[in-house]
């Protein structure tokens, strides 16, 4: 019986890479070493190196790390050449199981700050009507 009760339960979801694989691409894309990279993670105001070679290593191996603190989440923005939320979208899902949406307008950013207003039925009114207007063209 204790058996049947495991296999019912669901399987934790293994963390996705995402940082793993945004520091893997864009190393690739600059053609830089761990060494390089780390060397380029600095924080913009003090130019303080803010990652190790040694930490980028074990992080793109999928070895165990230690989720990034803010000061290294701008370095590796700075290193990577990639903005500031990607970073740390990237950093929030693989550490934490944070799914963030990006939205580019700024009229869509100010909707999606508006959201957290809304009531839960407010919430699934707005969602049922999104799924019926058609997609308009840009």
């Amino acid at each position: 019986m204790s058996l049947m009760a495991t296999e019912d339960r669901p399987r934790a979801e293994a963390p996705r890479p995402a940082l793993r694989e945004l520091v893997k691409r864009r190393r690739a894309e600059l053609g830089l070493s761990y060494v390089k990279l780390a060397i380029r993670c600095v924080d913009p105001e003090t130019g303080a190196q803010t990652v190790k070679d040694s930490w980028l290593h074990r992080l793109e191996t999928g070895l165990k790390v230690l989720p990034p603190e803010y000061p290294g989440i701008v370095g590796l923005a700075v290193g990577l050449q990639v903005p500031l939320h990607v970073v740390q979208a990237a950093a929030g899902e693989q550490f934490f199981g944070i799914s963030t949406v990006q939205a580019e307008s700024t009229r869509a950013r100010a909707l999606m700050a508006r959201a957290d207003r809304l009531t839960p039925e407010q919430v699934d009114a707005l969602a049922a009507f999104l799924d019926v207007v058609p997609p308009g063209d840009k």
